[in-house]
């Protein structure tokens, strides 16, 4: 009997152990173990050492990094951004594709010039990775530890620059986009090229004189608001008179100054007019002393800069640019065309249409209505 009762229990005990075993195999139920390749490490563009997820399901954007995640054809995967980005305005073409999601999503930030972030929210969030365009590593570093996830920041700036052509490679390392990015940046680097090679070897005594004014930098501005060393101007090497003060960037002109260079050729945002009109009406006679403004030579420039810089925009702008300043070199082109060229490879869509709907069209300007 007793030998009965062991051999029973022994077998008991089998089955138990192989029920055991099999049920935690077949089901799945139990976690898997870490191992090396769940993680893997990417370096920043501050030089920071980042260890991410081998796969990335969800992102946090703040600062903007919506933009260029949006580029990267990795908006899916965006679970939270700036209430400001959630508005979906036209004059932010990355946002505003997205108006079926976006305004969905959690906010984790204000946006714009000093954007504050949303503490609570974001560590609700708990994305896979954060990305930042904040440029002071230890911000970055403290939001990292803070969280407890992964924070990658991002720094680029221009339209045709190396720094952008990094950043879209970088992300789409991390997100698993590397094809679409490599074709973006392709594309990009082909309308570079377009664009220079159509204009590199025309001499600058052939070159019409160019203002581009009413530009918008930290808000809306008149006649006075400009750039020098424009980059739409920069990619199709334009005579930007503006570059005559040393200028790198935005900057406030003397409105009398604008009488002396007295350029051939000057672009007006049209979402400026109204203060270009608005002055117009105290000081009619500078205005009508520009030979620009005689000659009807006056055409728009779609400002780009929204939450930083809509490189798709820029781009076209560009070409548009072009257009007007050399248009023997340019009479091959559709403009409108080329511009949803972009728009599509960039977001995805034409954006030519948009753009009218909201008053916001390439062509000529007029001053003073």
């Amino acid at each position: 009997m007793r030998k009965l009762i062991a051999l029973s229990l022994a077998i008991l005990l089998l089955f138990a152990g192989c029920s055991s075993g099999g049920g935690a195999a077949s089901s799945g139920s139990s976690a898997p173990l870490p191992s090396a390749s769940s993680t893997r490490k990417v370096t920043d563009m501050l030089g920071r050492s980042v260890e991410v997820p081998a796969t990335v399901n969800s992102v946090a954007a703040l600062g903007a990094t919506a933009r260029m995640l949006v580029y990267a054809g990795c908006s899916d995967k965006i679970k939270g951004l700036t209430d400001l980005e959630k508005k979906c305005d036209p004059g932010m073409p990355y946002a505003y594709v997205n108006s079926d999601k976006f305004p969905k999503l959690t906010g984790i930030a204000s946006g714009g010039a000093s954007s504050t972030t949303y503490q609570e929210p974001l560590a609700m969030l708990k994305p896979d990775i954060i990305f930042t365009s904040s440029t002071k590593l230890d911000d970055v570093n403290t939001m990292q530890s803070k969280f407890g996830v992964p924070v990658i920041a991002l720094s680029y700036s221009g339209i045709f620059d190396e720094s952008v052509y990094n950043a879209l490679t970088l992300i789409g390392d991390i997100m698993g986009t590397s094809n679409r990015c490599a074709e973006l940046v392709t594309a990009m680097k082909g309308w570079q090229k377009d664009l220079n090679d159509r204009t590199k070897d025309i001499p600058d005594s052939e070159k019409p004189r160019v203002y581009a004014g009413a530009v918008s930098f930290s808000g809306g501005h008149g006649i006075e608001g400009t750039y020098g060393n424009y980059p739409p101007f920069v990619a199709i090497n334009a005579k930007n008179v503006v570059d005559e003060t040393g200028e790198k960037s935005s900057v406030i002109i003397d409105k009398e100054k604008i009488a002396v260079w007295n350029p051939d050729i000057i672009f007006l945002t049209p979402g400026n007019m109204n203060l270009v009109n608005e002055d117009y009406k105290t000081n009619p006679s500078l205005y009508k002393n520009l030979k620009a403004i005689a000659n009807g030579s006056v055409y728009s420039q779609i400002n780009y800069n929204y939450y930083g810089t809509n490189i798709e925009l820029a781009i076209a702008d560009a070409y548009y640019a072009g257009t007007v300043i050399y248009p023997s070199k340019f009479s091959d082109l559709d403009f409108e065309k080329k511009a949803d060229e972009i728009f599509n490879k960039m977001l995805g869509r034409p954006y030519i249409q948009v753009l009218k709907d909201n008053n916001n069209s390439f062509g000529k300007v007029t001053v003073g209505k």
